[in-house]
């Protein structure tokens, strides 16, 4: 028989027996619905012939079917590697990723932001370190009536607003790992000012050294700023002290690179002379020769949990599904790390 108007998601949610929610979810392919309940829906979509329009529905909501990336991130890898993690959530939805980078420093960040806010008109976006760090942004975001979840390194927010991973406990057990080695003089390359993870993560190098009963030696930290050149500069510093340290704990792996090519260009061996550990576990930890042991930060995870949080339903509350907001992060021995000389 011969329909006399087009069907709508009201009448898919009533002949299934669902939400119009759960039809939603169907429609933008939630893996957060078991299998019986996406078949039946599936079933009258296909039945009905009912075509979802995201036209339509974008002007009901006000919104638009975007994601917002916004970043003010020295880490290229880091960006990628959320950016990964999203997509593969968003993949076969209606959804669209749009990154947004911004200038941390600049006096006019947050309006600058809330006017790509305004314009865009974003279903919901997700905010990295260290901006994220920043509650008057996430206010414009609440006031705007924007979703947001923000990452970070320690708990920023409620639950529906945040993936967060343990940084100060990784690196504790990082260093720990060192110390049960035999190596005592252990150097610190800190991430740069600002963000929360290179606070985190030197705390958690302070914890482990007290813990164990060693002296803080403030000669043994040295500034970085997450970059490669960084790690030179600081090896340079580090392996110029007499005696020099046997370890160094660098926070991320760029810059642990950066100090394994000072210690070759230095002409000593790693690990026999320098043991060497990092952070983040990208790429290039397992590219280095040798491999480096680094602390796998949990990134492209905690990535497609926030996008689910930001796409599931389309009004309630964010975390209605159980998403995950804490990540754990485990370290990965490599060939990096020997028992200490002497």
């Amino acid at each position: 028989m011969k329909r006399s108007s087009q069907p709508t998601i009201n009448d898919v949610a009533r002949i299934a027996g669902v939400s119009k929610k759960t039809v939603s979810r169907v429609i933008n392919q939630s893996p957060l619905l078991n299998g019986d309940t996406r078949k039946r829906v599936e079933e009258v979509i296909a039945d009905l012939g009912y075509v979802p329009n995201p036209q339509a529905r974008a002007l009901a909501l006000r919104r638009n079917f975007l994601i917002g990336l916004i970043h003010d991130n020295p880490n290229a890898q880091m960006v990628l590697n959320v950016q990964q993690g999203m997509l593969e959530v968003l993949r076969d939805t209606e959804f669209e990723l749009i990154v947004h980078p911004v200038n941390r420093g600049s006096p006019t960040m947050l309006g600058d932001i809330g006017q790509f806010l305004e314009r865009q008109r974003p279903f919901g976006v997700m905010i990295l370190p260290p901006i994220s760090e920043n509650d008057q942004l996430a206010a414009l975001c609440a006031e705007l009536g924007v979703r947001y979840v923000r990452m970070g390194s320690a708990p920023l927010d409620e639950a529906s607003h945040m993936v967060a991973s343990n940084d100060r406990e990784a690196v504790r057990g990082a260093v720990e790992h060192l110390i049960e080695s035999g190596h005592r003089r252990i150097g610190l390359v800190l991430g740069p000012h600002g963000f929360r993870s290179a606070v985190e993560r030197q705390k958690g190098y302070e914890e482990a050294l007290e813990h164990a009963g060693l002296p803080l030696q403030r000669t043994l930290i040295v500034q970085g700023d997450y970059k490669f050149e960084s790690g030179m500069r600081a090896a340079e510093q580090l392996l110029d002290l007499a005696p020099r340290p046997t370890a160094v704990f660098a926070s991320n792996d760029e810059m642990a690179a950066g100090v394994l090519h000072v210690a070759r260009q230095r002409g000593l061996n790693v690990p026999q002379d320098l043991s060497i550990i990092g952070f983040d576990d990208t790429p290039i930890a397992s590219h280095l020769w040798p491999p480096l042991t680094t602390v796998r930060w949990p990134i492209a995870t905690m990535a497609r949990a926030a996008a689910l949080k930001l796409v599931s339903g389309e009004g309630g509350a964010h975390s209605e599904d159980g998403e995950a907001s804490l990540f754990v992060s485990t370290l990965i021995r490599r060939a990096s790390v020997a028992p200490a000389s002497g």
